[in-house]
């Protein structure tokens, strides 16, 4: 099992930012600055390209800190961020500047190459949530969220299905290769988002996605726009979601 090491520290603004490594896995924790009672944490996943401390990481991690009071935590992706890509992670990506290129469809290289790249990164959320419920501030019996959208997406679902200690978790802007069948094994509460101009994915196929999740409780965010342009406000639903279903949990009785 590996142990969490700290390896810088900062804050601002009622947030402690603190940097680690599992595993030579680096990531990112967020918590309150004030050094609050244990608390709910949400692990975040980035998009393909981005890593650990892209703005839409960083803003995430701000609302769910300042505005309800949680931790939240990201690693960098295999290739992404602080590590190193792999021949084969440059092979995939020269091949989808190619595709890009020659105006052929994206969707079958980021699925394959998504594929590949949970099936590296789950096992590394796991033994990132091992680490960080050994930390006092969050414990192990506090509930815990997943929040990750595209690239995000493709890694959470498989970690989710397979992970008992998620309790609710945010998804979206994927395509249903391979990930339908994970997520009929997903039952916790989802929230899920769809852009539907999207470019890349088609109403169809996101519909097919979010229709794939076995959750009694899922709700669909379509908003109008192209890939990229998924509304701000929908960071904010996300919020609320965790707070709604992490905050409940967290009262329940042991």
């Amino acid at each position: 099992m590996h142990s969490l090491q700290f390896t810088a520290e900062s804050s601002a603004n009622g947030v402690l930012a603190r940097d680690f490594t599992v595993g030579g896995v680096p990531g990112v924790l967020w918590s309150p600055a004030s050094g609050a009672d244990r608390a709910p944490l949400v692990l975040l996943a980035h998009g393909g390209g981005n890593h650990k401390k892209h703005p839409a990481m960083t803003g995430r991690a701000r609302l769910l800190v300042t505005g309800c009071g949680f931790h939240a935590a990201v690693i960098d992706a295999p290739g992404h961020g602080d590590r190193p890509r792999s021949a084969h992670d440059e092979a995939e990506i020269a091949e989808l500047f190619r595709a890009r290129a020659a105006g052929e469809p994206e969707g079958p290289v980021v699925v394959r190459y998504n594929a590949h790249l949970a099936e590296l990164a789950v096992p590394e959320y796991r033994a990132t949530l091992d680490a960080l419920q050994d930390l006092p501030e969050i414990g192990a019996a506090g509930p815990v969220g997943f929040w990750g959208l595209n690239m995000g997406t493709a890694i959470g679902v498989p970690f989710v299905a397979d992970e008992p200690r998620i309790t609710a978790a945010v998804f979206g802007q994927h395509w249903p290769d391979v990930l339908a069948a994970q997520a009929q094994r997903i039952t916790v509460p989802i929230e899920f988002d769809l852009q539907w101009d999207d470019e890349h994915i088609s109403r169809e196929e996101g519909l097919a996605l979010f229709d794939a999740f076995a959750s009694q409780e899922k709700s669909l965010h379509v908003n109008a726009g192209r890939h990229k342009e998924l509304p701000r406000f929908e960071a904010d639903s996300a919020a609320r979601f965790f707070t709604r279903h992490l905050t409940a949990a967290a009262d329940r009785p042991a």
